[in-house]
């Protein structure tokens, strides 16, 4: 990759791995369904106006955001509103290599091969990990809701994989019309119209930069950024540097936040951070009864969500 493209990647790493601490304000301000509805509706407009008509067809586009924006980030939101750390949550949020995997051999009739099987006993032996560190510091709560968010993120991977979508900013676009009205009902039945009226009422420019970074700059710039990247070099290459949002997330919540990094969570950071290396960008066995298909992309490798952390 050239220095400029390189250096672009890192940027993006970065700029998803400071959205945990982002989002952990953010919910100092807003209930977290209410932040999440808030996100992708600034996400969505004005930018729907501008990046043409999308082009796969609407049942994909239903379908990732559903799974990505409802499921998802109204989980993540939660576990981390239920006390669930920044730092930690960048973290765990990564072993939707090891769910992708898992559905895509089930979905797709992908063959993980021995690699990255490999990769996926080591990453949930992180997770392992994680949870006693977090079982010994804190409710398990927030754990689980993030765990499974994670999970509804590799179905999102799985689907988003078979949409192909030929522009990545059009998609991701689209997909952030999906949430905006589901969340803000659900917001409204379970965090109730009181505490969100209070909420708007109260804002402030710290409120609107936090809804303005989570949603321009890790959203559509983020994602922007990173589909431009896939368009120029194979995910091989571009891939690698999702494995630096934790690094990025866990040092910013530190120095921002305060989190401690206990010697576990370091342990838990290694296996997971190798784990989901292994079973991202090893080359696939092929589908069951197909010759491998060593140069195939999953689309855990092709980047770490929204569509993928967004975040």
């Amino acid at each position: 990759m050239r220095p400029v493209h390189t250096a672009l990647a890192v940027l993006v790493a970065a700029v998803w791995g400071f959205n945990f601490v982002v989002i952990q304000i953010g919910l100092g301000h807003f209930p977290p369904l209410l932040l999440s509805a808030l996100r992708f509706l600034v996400a969505a407009l004005p930018a729907v106006f501008f990046v043409g008509r999308p082009k796969v067809a609407w049942k994909w586009i239903v379908g990732v955001g559903a799974a990505l924006g409802i499921a998802k980030f109204g989980l993540l939101f939660t576990g981390m509103a239920a006390g669930m750390p920044a730092g930690l949550s960048s973290l765990v949020l990564q072993i939707q290599a090891v769910f992708t995997a898992v559905l895509a051999a089930a979905v797709l009739r992908e063959r993980p091969g021995r690699v990255r099987m490999l990769g996926m006993a080591v990453a949930l032996a992180g997770i392992a990990v994680a949870a006693v560190e977090r079982g010994l510091s804190g409710p398990a709560t927030g754990f689980t809701l993030v765990v499974a968010a994670a999970a509804c993120w590799g179905v999102s991977n799985v689907l988003t994989r078979k949409a192909a979508p030929p522009d990545a900013l059009n998609f991701m676009v689209w997909v952030c019309t999906v949430p905006v009205v589901p969340l803000l009902v659900l917001s409204l039945l379970t965090e109730g119209p009181e505490r969100d009226l209070a909420a708007l009422r109260a804002l402030d420019w710290s409120g609107v930069a936090v809804i303005g970074y989570v949603a321009w700059v890790s959203t559509v710039f983020g994602f922007g950024a990173w589909g431009h990247l896939l368009r120029r070099y194979p995910a091989s290459a571009v891939a690698p540097f999702s494995l630096l949002v934790p690094v990025f997330g866990m040092s910013s919540a530190a120095l921002v936040l305060g989190e401690s990094v206990s010697g576990l969570r370091w342990l838990a950071a290694v296996l997971l951070v190798g784990g989901v290396g292994l079973t991202s960008l090893a080359p696939a066995a092929g589908k069951r009864g197909a010759p491998a298909a060593g140069g195939a992309r999953t689309a855990a490798a092709a980047g770490p969500g929204p569509v993928g952390a967004a975040r």
